[in-house]
């Protein structure tokens, strides 16, 4: 989709017949951002004219929240410590037709936000993300947090079947049918990983847009501690494995214990226990067996349980597009005569 194209398309986004007329809005959560906020305010309202500016502030101790307002966005507090808390009360609380979320640290290029909004507006995608990895970017990464986000994105890839390039992006544009859609529990950093997964594991459209990441002024820092951080990430992964595919999760750890169940008991029988009397080794063959059976019958139960809740799901979507088809019709009506009276 070209530039004019994509500029077209958020300008139809923004105009008040659209939807109700809520237009775009642009969320940016925000701690301890005094240096650059405002900055990022100026530069969306200058791409997003009719755009509403929502900074959220996650108790900084600095005048993060005096410069935004100034810039002339709308602030809002949490108190939650926590980007993940911040961006379910952005979600919640925030009415629009359609969504732009962005970090208040000023290294995201506004001007790509038409290309994100893009595919969203014309119906394409309900999740469009900012990738700083993608082929065609010239994103400007230190060398650790690039490969963290490889090992990470090489991880969901690897656990989830899918081909994307940037997992942790802080850049992303949403339809308001995700962003109402979608239960968020995450506290933290790990926000972006979970919106990832829910997206793909629930059937939302994603796709990937390239932006090219710049190092963040002087004066700003990063919030993120790399090993806390990185295991939440990791912790909110293998949670959400075991939620979204728990035949595959379950019955994985249940062949590994009857493998090892095998092995043990082999080993006791032919006497390659060493020192270790072949009864007690297989005696825990045998509760290693059972273990592996029990994960196994576990699995298939959740399997069950999970096929039933995506099955409710997807009713509950159809009933929910069907209503909002219908309360549309009833405005057109309306509007129509209004119109010829």
């Amino acid at each position: 989709m070209s530039r004019t194209h994509a500029n077209e398309v958020v300008t139809l986004a923004e105009a008040p017949v659209v939807a109700g007329g809520r237009g775009v809005a642009v969320l940016v959560p925000c701690y301890n951002e005094e240096p650059t906020v405002a900055r990022v305010v100026a530069r969306f309202r200058e791409e997003l004219p009719r755009a509403r500016v929502y900074v959220f502030d996650n108790n900084s101790t600095d005048r993060t929240a005096e410069e935004a307002r100034r810039a002339g966005a709308e602030v809002f507090n949490e108190r939650r410590q926590g980007k993940g808390y911040v961006v379910q009360s952005m979600f919640r609380q925030v009415d629009a037709d359609f969504y732009v979320m962005v970090d208040g640290d000023d290294t995201y290029p506004a001007e790509a936000v038409h290309a994100l909004l893009a595919p969203v507006v014309a119906g394409e995608a309900d999740m469009s993300v900012g990738s700083r990895l993608h082929e065609r970017s010239q994103s400007q990464f230190k060398r650790r947090n690039r490969m963290a986000n490889r090992l990470v994105r090489s991880t969901l890839n690897f656990i989830f079947r899918v081909e994307l390039t940037d997992i942790l992006s802080g850049y992303r544009a949403f339809s308001r049918e995700f962003v109402k859609g979608l239960p968020l529990f995450g506290g933290g950093f790990e926000i972006e990983t979970e919106l990832t997964i829910k997206a793909v594991e629930r059937g939302f459209r994603l796709v990937e847009v390239p932006v090219d990441l710049t190092h963040r002024p002087e004066g700003s820092h990063s919030k993120i501690q790399f090993l806390r951080d990185g295991f939440l990430i990791l912790n909110t992964t293998l949670a959400l494995f075991r939620d979204y595919k728990p035949l595959t999760f379950f019955g994985g750890v249940g062949l590994f214990l009857l493998l090892l169940a095998c092995a043990a008991g082999g080993a006791g029988l032919f006497g390659f226990g060493g020192a270790v009397p072949g009864a007690l080794v297989i005696a825990a063959a045998a509760g290693l067996f059972v273990c592996g059976l029990l994960s196994l019958t576990a699995g298939l139960i959740l399997h069950s349980i999970a096929r039933r809740s995506q099955e409710f799901e997807y009713h509950v979507r159809v009933l929910t597009d069907e209503l909002r088809a219908g309360r549309a019709h009833a405005d057109e009506e309306r509007n129509g005569g209004a119109a010829g009276r």
